[in-house]
Protein backbone atom coordinates (compact mmCIF):
# COMPACT_ATOMS: atom_id res chain seq x y z
CA UNK A 1 0.00 0.00 0.00
CA UNK A 2 1.46 3.59 -0.93
CA UNK A 3 0.89 6.34 1.63
CA UNK A 4 0.60 9.99 0.39
CA UNK A 5 1.59 12.83 2.48
CA UNK A 6 1.79 16.46 2.20
CA UNK A 7 5.22 18.61 1.66
CA UNK A 8 6.45 19.42 5.60
CA UNK A 9 6.69 23.00 6.12
CA UNK A 10 8.96 25.26 4.73
CA UNK A 11 12.01 25.62 7.38
CA UNK A 12 11.16 29.50 7.19
CA UNK A 13 8.38 28.72 8.93
CA UNK A 14 9.64 26.40 11.56
CA UNK A 15 12.25 29.09 11.94
CA UNK A 16 10.24 31.99 12.58
CA UNK A 17 7.47 30.16 15.31
CA UNK A 18 10.60 29.16 17.37
CA UNK A 19 12.25 33.04 17.16
CA UNK A 20 9.40 34.76 17.58
CA UNK A 21 8.96 36.98 14.58
CA UNK A 22 5.27 34.58 13.85
CA UNK A 23 2.81 34.77 16.77
CA UNK A 24 0.09 33.32 17.30
CA UNK A 25 -2.96 35.69 19.34
CA UNK A 26 -5.96 33.56 20.81
CA UNK A 27 -9.12 35.61 19.50
CA UNK A 28 -11.09 33.10 21.12
CA UNK A 29 -13.26 33.70 24.39
CA UNK A 30 -13.39 31.14 27.40
CA UNK A 31 -16.36 28.91 27.22
CA UNK A 32 -18.27 27.94 30.09
CA UNK A 33 -21.63 28.70 32.04
CA UNK A 34 -20.98 32.35 32.67
CA UNK A 35 -20.69 33.05 28.96
CA UNK A 36 -23.00 35.60 27.84
CA UNK A 37 -25.96 34.60 25.80
CA UNK A 38 -28.12 36.81 23.36
CA UNK A 39 -31.82 36.87 24.37
CA UNK A 40 -33.98 36.14 22.05
CA UNK A 41 -37.28 38.18 21.30
CA UNK A 42 -40.57 36.54 22.68
CA UNK A 43 -41.94 33.71 20.62
CA UNK A 44 -38.18 32.21 19.69
CA UNK A 45 -37.08 29.34 21.10
CA UNK A 46 -34.49 30.52 23.37
CA UNK A 47 -30.26 29.60 23.06
CA UNK A 48 -29.34 27.38 25.40
CA UNK A 49 -26.09 28.20 27.79
CA UNK A 50 -23.11 26.40 27.81
CA UNK A 51 -22.54 23.69 30.48
CA UNK A 52 -20.76 20.32 31.37
CA UNK A 53 -22.48 17.61 32.59
CA UNK A 54 -20.12 14.76 34.13
CA UNK A 55 -20.05 11.63 32.69
CA UNK A 56 -17.12 10.05 34.47
CA UNK A 57 -14.36 11.08 37.24
CA UNK A 58 -11.50 9.39 38.00
CA UNK A 59 -12.43 9.32 41.80
CA UNK A 60 -15.78 7.55 40.81
CA UNK A 61 -15.64 3.60 41.59
CA UNK A 62 -13.67 1.17 38.65
CA UNK A 63 -13.08 4.98 36.60
CA UNK A 64 -9.94 5.88 35.50
CA UNK A 65 -10.75 8.93 33.50
CA UNK A 66 -12.55 12.31 33.28
CA UNK A 67 -15.54 12.27 30.99
CA UNK A 68 -17.78 15.42 30.08
CA UNK A 69 -20.97 15.69 28.57
CA UNK A 70 -21.27 18.91 25.99
CA UNK A 71 -24.55 21.04 26.06
CA UNK A 72 -24.90 24.13 23.94
CA UNK A 73 -26.33 26.28 21.40
CA UNK A 74 -24.50 26.36 17.81
CA UNK A 75 -24.42 30.12 18.85
CA UNK A 76 -22.53 30.46 21.90
CA UNK A 77 -19.45 32.28 22.79
CA UNK A 78 -16.57 32.60 20.28
CA UNK A 79 -18.53 31.20 17.45
CA UNK A 80 -19.00 30.55 13.12
CA UNK A 81 -22.40 31.06 11.86
CA UNK A 82 -22.64 29.40 8.08
CA UNK A 83 -24.81 30.19 5.30
CA UNK A 84 -27.66 28.24 6.35
CA UNK A 85 -28.03 30.15 9.63
CA UNK A 86 -30.35 32.47 8.06
CA UNK A 87 -33.48 31.94 6.21
CA UNK A 88 -32.11 33.84 3.12
CA UNK A 89 -28.67 31.30 3.24
CA UNK A 90 -31.00 28.01 4.05
CA UNK A 91 -29.99 26.79 0.27
CA UNK A 92 -25.78 27.50 1.34
CA UNK A 93 -23.40 25.13 3.37
CA UNK A 94 -23.77 24.18 6.46
CA UNK A 95 -20.89 24.49 8.81
CA UNK A 96 -20.20 20.49 8.01
CA UNK A 97 -19.17 21.44 4.53
CA UNK A 98 -17.29 24.32 4.43
CA UNK A 99 -14.42 24.33 2.58
CA UNK A 100 -11.31 23.50 4.86
CA UNK A 101 -9.27 26.19 2.52
CA UNK A 102 -11.91 29.23 3.49
CA UNK A 103 -11.41 29.00 7.18
CA UNK A 104 -7.65 29.86 6.55
CA UNK A 105 -7.31 33.68 5.10
CA UNK A 106 -6.15 36.78 5.43
CA UNK A 107 -7.84 39.12 7.83
CA UNK A 108 -7.63 43.42 8.45
CA UNK A 109 -8.85 45.10 11.38
CA UNK A 110 -10.98 48.34 11.08
CA UNK A 111 -10.94 49.70 14.67
CA UNK A 112 -13.68 51.97 15.72
CA UNK A 113 -13.49 51.10 19.65
CA UNK A 114 -13.17 55.05 20.53
CA UNK A 115 -16.26 55.64 18.80
CA UNK A 116 -18.33 52.37 20.09
CA UNK A 117 -17.55 54.05 23.44
CA UNK A 118 -18.60 57.25 22.90
CA UNK A 119 -22.28 55.57 21.01
CA UNK A 120 -22.55 51.91 22.32
CA UNK A 121 -25.39 51.72 18.87
CA UNK A 122 -22.23 53.11 16.57
CA UNK A 123 -22.72 51.33 13.00
CA UNK A 124 -19.80 50.40 11.06
CA UNK A 125 -20.67 52.65 7.30
CA UNK A 126 -19.44 51.97 3.75
CA UNK A 127 -17.72 55.19 4.47
CA UNK A 128 -15.45 53.81 7.38
CA UNK A 129 -14.57 51.14 5.08
CA UNK A 130 -13.64 53.85 2.59
CA UNK A 131 -11.85 56.16 4.72
CA UNK A 132 -9.96 53.09 5.80
CA UNK A 133 -8.97 51.76 2.35
CA UNK A 134 -7.42 55.44 2.02
CA UNK A 135 -5.00 54.55 4.31
CA UNK A 136 -4.33 50.82 4.30
CA UNK A 137 -5.13 49.66 0.79
CA UNK A 138 -8.27 47.58 -0.09
CA UNK A 139 -10.24 44.88 1.89
CA UNK A 140 -8.38 41.18 0.86
CA UNK A 141 -9.90 39.08 -1.57
CA UNK A 142 -11.42 36.17 0.07
CA UNK A 143 -9.88 37.08 3.61
CA UNK A 144 -11.89 38.61 6.80
CA UNK A 145 -12.90 42.39 7.75
CA UNK A 146 -12.40 42.72 11.42
CA UNK A 147 -14.28 44.86 13.19
CA UNK A 148 -12.68 45.95 16.41
CA UNK A 149 -15.27 48.18 18.77
CA UNK A 150 -13.94 47.37 22.33
CA UNK A 151 -16.05 45.36 23.60
CA UNK A 152 -14.34 42.30 24.79
CA UNK A 153 -13.63 44.39 27.51
CA UNK A 154 -17.51 43.59 28.78
CA UNK A 155 -17.31 40.00 27.60
CA UNK A 156 -16.78 39.08 31.34
CA UNK A 157 -20.67 39.86 32.57
CA UNK A 158 -23.88 39.42 30.93
CA UNK A 159 -25.07 42.93 31.71
CA UNK A 160 -22.59 44.94 30.80
CA UNK A 161 -21.90 42.61 27.45
CA UNK A 162 -25.61 42.80 26.58
CA UNK A 163 -26.06 46.33 27.86
CA UNK A 164 -29.97 46.12 27.64
CA UNK A 165 -32.44 48.30 28.47
CA UNK A 166 -35.96 48.77 28.26
CA UNK A 167 -35.33 49.13 24.36
CA UNK A 168 -33.53 46.08 24.27
CA UNK A 169 -29.88 45.14 23.80
CA UNK A 170 -27.59 49.08 22.78
CA UNK A 171 -24.14 47.28 21.11
CA UNK A 172 -22.15 48.46 18.25
CA UNK A 173 -22.97 46.64 14.87
CA UNK A 174 -22.85 47.37 10.88
CA UNK A 175 -25.19 49.71 8.85
CA UNK A 176 -27.81 48.45 6.79
CA UNK A 177 -26.33 50.03 3.71
CA UNK A 178 -23.10 48.47 4.81
CA UNK A 179 -24.27 45.47 5.97
CA UNK A 180 -25.97 45.01 2.03
CA UNK A 181 -22.46 46.13 0.36
CA UNK A 182 -19.99 43.84 2.61
CA UNK A 183 -22.42 41.40 1.06
CA UNK A 184 -22.61 42.22 -2.75
CA UNK A 185 -19.63 44.16 -3.28
CA UNK A 186 -16.91 43.93 -0.93
CA UNK A 187 -13.90 40.85 -1.78
CA UNK A 188 -14.47 39.51 1.68
CA UNK A 189 -14.91 36.02 2.68
CA UNK A 190 -16.32 37.09 6.25
CA UNK A 191 -17.03 39.86 9.19
CA UNK A 192 -15.80 38.56 12.41
CA UNK A 193 -16.76 41.25 15.51
CA UNK A 194 -16.04 41.28 19.21
CA UNK A 195 -20.25 41.49 20.14
CA UNK A 196 -22.64 38.89 20.65
CA UNK A 197 -23.71 38.48 17.03
CA UNK A 198 -22.60 40.56 13.74
CA UNK A 199 -25.48 42.59 13.75
CA UNK A 200 -26.21 45.36 16.58
CA UNK A 201 -27.72 45.52 19.38
CA UNK A 202 -30.73 47.58 18.25
CA UNK A 203 -30.46 45.55 14.34
CA UNK A 204 -34.38 43.80 15.11
CA UNK A 205 -35.23 47.45 14.23
CA UNK A 206 -33.63 47.84 10.82
CA UNK A 207 -35.08 47.32 7.16
CA UNK A 208 -34.32 44.22 7.19
CA UNK A 209 -33.92 42.91 10.38
CA UNK A 210 -30.43 41.70 11.35
CA UNK A 211 -29.16 42.91 8.17
CA UNK A 212 -25.54 41.68 8.94
CA UNK A 213 -27.10 37.64 8.99
CA UNK A 214 -29.71 38.69 6.36
CA UNK A 215 -27.03 39.82 3.81
CA UNK A 216 -23.77 38.46 4.68
CA UNK A 217 -25.25 35.14 5.04
CA UNK A 218 -27.82 35.05 2.47
CA UNK A 219 -24.62 35.53 -0.61
CA UNK A 220 -22.58 32.66 1.00
CA UNK A 221 -20.59 34.29 3.54
CA UNK A 222 -19.52 33.96 7.02
CA UNK A 223 -19.35 35.48 10.68
CA UNK A 224 -17.66 34.87 13.43
CA UNK A 225 -18.04 36.53 16.75
CA UNK A 226 -17.44 37.55 20.39
CA UNK A 227 -13.80 37.81 19.10
CA UNK A 228 -11.50 39.25 21.96
CA UNK A 229 -7.80 40.72 21.57
CA UNK A 230 -8.48 42.26 18.37
CA UNK A 231 -6.45 45.30 19.89
CA UNK A 232 -3.23 43.14 19.54
CA UNK A 233 -3.89 42.33 15.45
CA UNK A 234 -2.54 45.11 12.65
CA UNK A 235 -4.89 46.81 10.54
CA UNK A 236 -3.35 44.42 7.55
CA UNK A 237 -0.92 41.35 7.53
CA UNK A 238 -2.54 38.55 9.63
CA UNK A 239 -3.74 35.69 8.98
CA UNK A 240 -6.92 34.29 10.23
CA UNK A 241 -7.23 30.20 10.96
CA UNK A 242 -11.30 29.69 12.37
CA UNK A 243 -11.89 26.30 13.60
CA UNK A 244 -15.46 25.32 14.13
CA UNK A 245 -16.59 21.60 14.84
CA UNK A 246 -17.37 19.76 11.07
CA UNK A 247 -21.41 19.31 12.33
CA UNK A 248 -23.22 17.71 9.60
CA UNK A 249 -26.32 19.81 9.17
CA UNK A 250 -25.42 22.76 12.10
CA UNK A 251 -26.07 25.90 11.35
CA UNK A 252 -22.64 27.47 13.22
CA UNK A 253 -20.34 25.98 15.71
CA UNK A 254 -18.00 26.70 18.96
CA UNK A 255 -14.92 27.85 17.42
CA UNK A 256 -11.27 28.38 17.92
CA UNK A 257 -10.57 31.59 16.34
CA UNK A 258 -6.54 31.91 16.28
CA UNK A 259 -4.49 34.52 14.42
CA UNK A 260 -1.23 34.90 13.10
CA UNK A 261 1.02 37.95 12.87
CA UNK A 262 4.50 38.89 12.45
CA UNK A 263 6.75 40.63 15.07
CA UNK A 264 10.20 39.67 15.97
CA UNK A 265 11.34 38.71 19.64
CA UNK A 266 10.89 42.03 21.33
CA UNK A 267 7.59 41.90 20.40
CA UNK A 268 6.48 38.51 21.23
CA UNK A 269 7.91 39.52 24.27
CA UNK A 270 6.82 42.89 25.11
CA UNK A 271 3.44 41.79 26.93
CA UNK A 272 3.40 38.45 29.06
CA UNK A 273 1.78 35.09 27.40
CA UNK A 274 -0.70 35.19 29.78
CA UNK A 275 -2.04 38.38 30.01
CA UNK A 276 -2.11 38.86 26.26
CA UNK A 277 -3.99 35.93 24.89
CA UNK A 278 -0.63 34.42 23.04
CA UNK A 279 0.44 30.87 23.18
Amino acid sequence: MTFLSAAPLPADVLTAFADGSLRVIDLTAPLSAATPVLPLPDGMVPIPRFRLEQLAHYDMPNEISLQNGIHTGEHVGTHFDAPLHWETGRDGEDVGSVPAGKLVAPAVVIDKSAECAANPDYLLTVEDIVDWQASNGPLPDGGWLLYRTGWDARSHDQDLFLNADAEGPHTPGIHPDCARWLAEEAPVTGLGVETVGTDAGQAFRFDPPFPAHSHLLGRGKYGVTQLQNLAQLPPVGAVLIVAPLRIVGGSGSPARVLALVGGGPDAAASTPASQNGEN
